[in-house]
């Protein structure tokens, strides 16, 4: 089977992108770029406000991740992380 034969377009994706984006996100564990530091999205330093939302990095700074909300549009800026880990389900302490 070649490569061509089983490229198929995003939208074939979107059961697993859903099951993603439903999490949730404070739990999953974020690996900084700038200093691979991997902590929970809710450890990271929240210096948002009324442009959106900004979370770096609490040992070094890096700008991790930025939400912005616009009229019709959630723009999200992951590049400060280099991979994110999201739990499965909740974990019950």
């Amino acid at each position: 089977m070649r490569t061509e034969d089983m490229r198929l377009d995003g939208n074939a994706a979107a059961g697993t992108l859903r099951e993603v984006f439903a999490h949730e996100m404070t739990t999953a564990l974020a690996t900084c770029t700038g200093c691979g530091t991997a902590c929970a999205v809710g450890g990271l330093l929240d210096y948002g406000g009324v442009m959106g939302v900004i979370l770096r990095c609490p040992v070094c700074d890096t700008a991790m991740l930025r939400v912005v909300s616009t009229p019709g549009w959630l723009h999200v800026d992951p590049s400060g992380i280099a991979m994110l880990m999201i739990p499965e389900r909740a974990t019950v302490p």
